[in-house]
């Protein structure tokens, strides 16, 4: 350097005050006739002794050397064991759960899988580590206390209430407290697009909740709709976070509480048991008609089948006797003695089937025992004895003159 003077340190040793024309300082002095303290005029009192400063940290370098080794050689050392601590300090572990996300100067540079990485050593290159597999829980209408683990149903132990009061679609107020549940998708969008991620989901939440609760009832809300506004809830929320890149996945929305508010929930309760009951007695009616009325189809249609059943069988018999009349008419056509003889044996054997014998001799006068020759004479199953008709008297006039008749 043109200012060393081939001193025993680096830079050599200080020149004599007004010891040729550069001063007195490493860098010079001021010119003969300026002003004292340096030159730089910036005041009138002397500048900073640097070379003292330099003397004093070469000192405290040659402490931490070991004894006997060369000025440059001590230097170079340290300066090999500092950029071997600097870069040993660029390894890093990321968590199981976390993912390291790698940013160069600031700007993001990369993604790191869990386990043992590499990156520059700080200033070039840092990481932050997020936790990505956690479930984290946002309360809206409500604030539950600090043990309320994910998943779980908790009581509201204090409510909000400018959260939870929300008018639904029939222009009633309900009181709805609600937890959304979300983790991390994308580490990079949600380190970098979004200032504070839980304050946008839970204001994105309560907007898509009063959105859904507006175009429903509220007997819907307090009843079966619940788990339909759940997914509804859930989907619009997922839709703005998508479109914000926001990097945040809604895994669930639960609501923990949907009622009238507390003001007015006494009269409600009435409202509903009243509704209640008139449900009950309709359900009554409704059940008293569907078996009535399915009863008295039953019974008009058996009667309808039998009235149709009783003409087809007079129908029927009056075909067959006609037709048994007409093969009559023409067996009698074609051999009417024959016909006729036939016709007067059934016709007898008919009369005499349903009525019983009596053998008569008409040659005695008055009343007279008679040998029954029909249904009296049969034995009985009880006794096995015939049973014998008592005589009855026959009158004169009855008997004929000639020989024996039976009738």
């Amino acid at each position: 350097m043109s200012w060393n003077n081939g001193g025993n340190s680096p830079w050599g040793n200080p020149r004599p005050p007004g010891g040729g024309g550069q001063g007195g300082g490493p860098w010079g002095g001021p010119p003969s006739g300026g002003p004292p303290g340096g030159g730089n005029n910036r005041g009138s009192g002397p500048g900073p002794d640097v070379e003292e400063m330099i003397r004093n940290a070469q000192a405290a370098v040659r402490r931490f050397l070991p004894r006997g080794s060369g000025g440059g050689k001590g230097i170079a050392l340290a300066a090999v064991l500092l950029a071997g601590i600097w870069g040993a300090s660029g390894f890093y572990r990321v968590q199981p759960d976390e993912l390291g996300v790698v940013m160069r100067f600031g700007a993001f540079e990369r993604t790191a899988p869990p386990g043992l990485n590499y990156r520059i050593p700080w200033p070039v290159e840092s990481v932050t580590t997020p936790r990505v597999t956690r479930i984290n829980r946002v309360d809206v209408g409500f604030r539950a206390g600090a043990d309320a683990a994910p998943g779980a149903r908790v009581i509201a132990s204090r409510d909000v209430l400018a959260e939870s009061l929300m008018l639904t679609g029939d222009e009633n107020i309900i009181d709805v407290d609600f937890a959304v549940f979300w983790r991390i998708r994308d580490a990079s969008d949600f380190l970098f697009n979004t200032r504070n991620p839980e304050d946008t989901v839970k204001s994105a939440a309560e907007s898509v909740m009063r959105e859904v609760i507006g175009r429903t009832h509220i007997q819907q809300a307090l009843t079966e709709a619940r788990a339909q506004i759940e997914q509804d809830v859930r989907r619009g929320l997922q839709a703005i976070m998508d479109q914000y890149h926001a990097g945040v996945e809604i895994t669930q929305v639960q609501m923990q509480k949907s009622d009238p508010p507390a003001a007015v929930v006494e009269s409600f309760r009435d409202v509903q048991r009243a509704n209640a009951d008139r449900e009950r007695t309709r359900n009554e009616a409704e059940s008293f008609r569907n078996d009535i009325i399915p009863r008295a189809r039953g019974d008009a249609e058996r009667m309808v089948q039998e009235a149709q059943g009783f003409r087809d069988a007079q129908i029927a018999r009056a075909r067959g006797e006609a037709g048994r009349f007409t093969a009559v008419l023409s067996a009698y056509s074609q051999a009417r003695d024959i016909t006729v003889r036939r016709i007067y044996l059934e016709t007898m054997e008919e009369i005499l089937k349903r009525n019983g014998m009596t053998l008569i001799d008409d040659r005695l006068q008055g009343i007279m025992p008679f040998l029954p020759l029909g249904e009296g004479a049969r034995q009985t199953p009880a006794t096995g004895q015939s049973r014998t008709t008592p005589p009855v008297p026959i009158p004169s006039t009855a008997v004929p003159q000639r020989g024996g008749s039976a009738r």
